[in-house]
Protein backbone atom coordinates (compact mmCIF):
# COMPACT_ATOMS: atom_id res chain seq x y z
CA UNK A 1 0.00 0.00 0.00
CA UNK A 2 1.21 3.55 -0.81
CA UNK A 3 1.01 6.25 2.42
CA UNK A 4 0.12 8.79 -0.92
CA UNK A 5 -3.05 6.33 -1.79
CA UNK A 6 -4.74 7.78 1.60
CA UNK A 7 -6.61 10.95 2.54
CA UNK A 8 -5.76 11.86 5.45
CA UNK A 9 -7.53 15.47 5.44
CA UNK A 10 -10.65 13.76 5.21
CA UNK A 11 -9.79 12.39 8.71
CA UNK A 12 -8.14 15.65 9.85
CA UNK A 13 -5.09 14.66 9.37
CA UNK A 14 -5.52 11.00 10.33
CA UNK A 15 -7.23 7.54 9.19
CA UNK A 16 -9.04 5.38 10.85
CA UNK A 17 -7.96 1.52 11.27
CA UNK A 18 -9.22 -1.86 11.77
CA UNK A 19 -7.37 -4.42 13.03
CA UNK A 20 -8.96 -8.18 11.67
CA UNK A 21 -7.02 -10.97 12.91
CA UNK A 22 -5.44 -13.04 9.67
CA UNK A 23 -5.89 -16.35 11.27
CA UNK A 24 -9.26 -16.22 12.36
CA UNK A 25 -11.05 -13.18 11.03
CA UNK A 26 -12.11 -11.36 14.25
CA UNK A 27 -12.01 -7.82 14.19
CA UNK A 28 -9.69 -6.80 17.42
CA UNK A 29 -9.75 -3.32 17.48
CA UNK A 30 -10.20 -0.04 16.10
CA UNK A 31 -8.09 2.89 16.80
CA UNK A 32 -6.28 6.37 13.80
CA UNK A 33 -3.17 6.75 12.94
CA UNK A 34 -1.69 9.74 11.06
CA UNK A 35 0.94 9.87 8.32
CA UNK A 36 3.52 8.97 10.63
CA UNK A 37 1.95 6.19 12.45
CA UNK A 38 1.54 4.52 8.97
CA UNK A 39 5.27 4.87 7.74
CA UNK A 40 6.10 3.44 10.62
CA UNK A 41 3.95 0.69 10.23
CA UNK A 42 5.16 0.23 6.93
CA UNK A 43 8.64 0.41 7.68
CA UNK A 44 8.82 -2.16 10.56
CA UNK A 45 5.48 -4.81 9.42
CA UNK A 46 4.07 -4.20 12.48
CA UNK A 47 1.09 -2.12 13.59
CA UNK A 48 1.77 1.66 14.69
CA UNK A 49 -1.35 4.25 15.53
CA UNK A 50 -1.41 7.49 17.19
CA UNK A 51 -3.16 8.26 20.65
CA UNK A 52 -4.62 11.16 21.64
CA UNK A 53 -2.39 10.84 24.98
CA UNK A 54 0.85 9.28 23.82
CA UNK A 55 0.67 10.47 20.08
CA UNK A 56 2.41 7.77 18.15
CA UNK A 57 2.32 4.85 19.84
CA UNK A 58 4.05 0.91 18.36
CA UNK A 59 1.10 -1.27 19.21
CA UNK A 60 2.82 -4.14 21.63
CA UNK A 61 5.52 -2.17 22.59
CA UNK A 62 5.14 -2.45 26.06
CA UNK A 63 3.25 -5.38 26.58
CA UNK A 64 4.91 -7.50 23.76
CA UNK A 65 1.39 -7.77 22.01
CA UNK A 66 2.46 -6.53 18.89
CA UNK A 67 0.73 -6.93 16.27
CA UNK A 68 2.90 -8.22 13.01
CA UNK A 69 1.47 -7.10 9.65
CA UNK A 70 0.04 -9.51 6.85
CA UNK A 71 -1.65 -6.54 4.29
CA UNK A 72 -2.98 -3.09 4.55
CA UNK A 73 -5.87 -2.53 2.22
CA UNK A 74 -7.67 1.55 2.42
CA UNK A 75 -11.28 1.59 2.05
CA UNK A 76 -12.98 2.91 -0.94
CA UNK A 77 -12.69 6.27 0.22
CA UNK A 78 -9.22 6.07 1.07
CA UNK A 79 -10.05 7.23 4.50
CA UNK A 80 -9.52 4.21 6.70
CA UNK A 81 -7.51 0.85 6.68
CA UNK A 82 -8.22 -2.50 7.19
CA UNK A 83 -5.24 -4.04 8.32
CA UNK A 84 -4.89 -7.61 8.39
CA UNK A 85 -2.81 -8.49 11.48
CA UNK A 86 -0.70 -11.67 13.52
CA UNK A 87 -1.35 -10.64 16.53
CA UNK A 88 0.74 -11.65 19.29
CA UNK A 89 -1.40 -11.10 22.53
CA UNK A 90 -4.82 -9.73 23.28
CA UNK A 91 -5.80 -6.52 20.79
CA UNK A 92 -7.29 -5.21 24.30
CA UNK A 93 -6.05 -2.93 27.39
CA UNK A 94 -8.72 -5.36 29.31
CA UNK A 95 -6.43 -8.60 28.60
CA UNK A 96 -9.50 -9.68 26.28
CA UNK A 97 -7.93 -10.84 22.25
CA UNK A 98 -10.73 -8.32 20.78
CA UNK A 99 -11.86 -4.61 22.12
CA UNK A 100 -15.57 -5.86 20.98
CA UNK A 101 -14.96 -9.09 23.50
CA UNK A 102 -13.95 -13.01 23.22
CA UNK A 103 -13.94 -14.17 19.44
CA UNK A 104 -16.88 -16.71 19.11
CA UNK A 105 -19.80 -15.18 21.02
CA UNK A 106 -21.53 -13.44 18.46
CA UNK A 107 -22.82 -16.07 15.85
CA UNK A 108 -19.70 -18.19 15.05
CA UNK A 109 -21.07 -21.55 15.92
CA UNK A 110 -17.77 -22.77 15.16
CA UNK A 111 -16.05 -20.52 17.57
CA UNK A 112 -18.53 -20.87 20.03
CA UNK A 113 -17.94 -25.11 20.02
CA UNK A 114 -13.86 -24.41 20.52
CA UNK A 115 -14.77 -22.97 23.57
CA UNK A 116 -17.22 -25.07 24.58
CA UNK A 117 -14.68 -28.26 23.68
CA UNK A 118 -12.04 -26.18 25.95
CA UNK A 119 -14.31 -26.12 28.59
CA UNK A 120 -15.17 -29.36 28.67
CA UNK A 121 -11.41 -30.58 28.33
CA UNK A 122 -10.44 -27.75 31.36
CA UNK A 123 -12.68 -29.84 33.61
CA UNK A 124 -11.40 -33.20 33.01
CA UNK A 125 -7.93 -31.51 33.55
CA UNK A 126 -9.08 -30.03 36.91
CA UNK A 127 -9.72 -33.71 37.75
CA UNK A 128 -13.64 -33.41 37.36
CA UNK A 129 -15.79 -36.12 35.94
CA UNK A 130 -16.29 -36.39 32.59
CA UNK A 131 -20.47 -36.30 32.78
CA UNK A 132 -20.59 -35.32 28.83
CA UNK A 133 -20.42 -37.07 25.49
CA UNK A 134 -17.32 -34.54 24.47
CA UNK A 135 -15.42 -35.53 27.92
CA UNK A 136 -15.91 -39.38 26.98
CA UNK A 137 -13.62 -38.57 23.84
CA UNK A 138 -11.27 -36.41 25.20
CA UNK A 139 -10.44 -39.08 28.00
CA UNK A 140 -10.65 -42.07 25.29
CA UNK A 141 -8.17 -42.25 22.22
CA UNK A 142 -9.34 -44.90 21.00
CA UNK A 143 -12.80 -44.48 20.90
CA UNK A 144 -12.65 -40.79 19.60
CA UNK A 145 -9.97 -41.91 16.37
CA UNK A 146 -12.90 -44.82 15.84
CA UNK A 147 -15.92 -42.22 15.80
CA UNK A 148 -13.61 -39.99 13.70
CA UNK A 149 -13.18 -42.72 11.44
CA UNK A 150 -16.91 -43.78 11.17
CA UNK A 151 -17.88 -40.11 10.62
CA UNK A 152 -15.36 -40.11 7.73
CA UNK A 153 -16.54 -43.10 6.37
CA UNK A 154 -20.41 -41.96 6.58
CA UNK A 155 -20.05 -38.45 4.87
CA UNK A 156 -18.22 -40.24 1.77
CA UNK A 157 -21.13 -42.60 1.51
CA UNK A 158 -23.67 -39.85 2.19
CA UNK A 159 -21.79 -37.55 -0.99
CA UNK A 160 -21.48 -40.87 -3.14
CA UNK A 161 -25.15 -41.33 -2.58
CA UNK A 162 -25.75 -37.71 -3.35
CA UNK A 163 -28.30 -37.21 -0.96
CA UNK A 164 -27.98 -33.86 0.27
CA UNK A 165 -29.55 -33.75 3.73
CA UNK A 166 -27.40 -36.81 5.25
CA UNK A 167 -24.23 -35.17 3.83
CA UNK A 168 -24.72 -31.93 5.65
CA UNK A 169 -25.67 -33.96 9.01
CA UNK A 170 -22.86 -36.01 8.39
CA UNK A 171 -20.44 -33.06 7.59
CA UNK A 172 -21.43 -31.77 11.06
CA UNK A 173 -20.47 -34.72 13.09
CA UNK A 174 -16.95 -34.92 11.21
CA UNK A 175 -16.32 -31.31 12.03
CA UNK A 176 -17.35 -31.79 15.61
CA UNK A 177 -15.31 -35.01 15.75
CA UNK A 178 -12.39 -33.53 14.01
CA UNK A 179 -12.17 -30.98 16.41
CA UNK A 180 -12.24 -33.20 19.40
CA UNK A 181 -9.83 -35.39 18.11
CA UNK A 182 -7.47 -31.89 17.66
CA UNK A 183 -7.67 -30.61 20.91
CA UNK A 184 -6.98 -34.27 22.61
CA UNK A 185 -3.82 -33.43 21.13
CA UNK A 186 -3.39 -29.45 21.50
CA UNK A 187 -4.41 -28.37 18.28
CA UNK A 188 -7.11 -25.97 18.00
CA UNK A 189 -9.72 -24.77 15.28
CA UNK A 190 -7.88 -21.56 14.90
CA UNK A 191 -4.37 -23.20 14.34
CA UNK A 192 -6.53 -25.15 11.48
CA UNK A 193 -7.65 -21.71 10.00
CA UNK A 194 -4.32 -20.19 10.29
CA UNK A 195 -3.16 -22.99 7.64
CA UNK A 196 -6.37 -22.18 5.41
CA UNK A 197 -6.17 -18.43 5.20
CA UNK A 198 -2.29 -18.87 4.59
CA UNK A 199 -2.86 -21.59 1.65
CA UNK A 200 -5.91 -18.95 0.40
CA UNK A 201 -3.25 -15.85 0.29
Amino acid sequence: MEISALDFERGGGFVTVIAQDHRTGAVLMVARADREAMERTLATGEMHYHSRTRGLWHKGATSGNVQRVVSLTPDCDHDAVLARVIPAGPACHTGTVSCFGEPGRAGDVVGELQQTIAARQAALVHGEPATSYTQKLLGDRNLRLKKLGEEASELAVACADEDHARAVEEGADLVYHTMVALAAIGVSWDDVRGVLHARHS
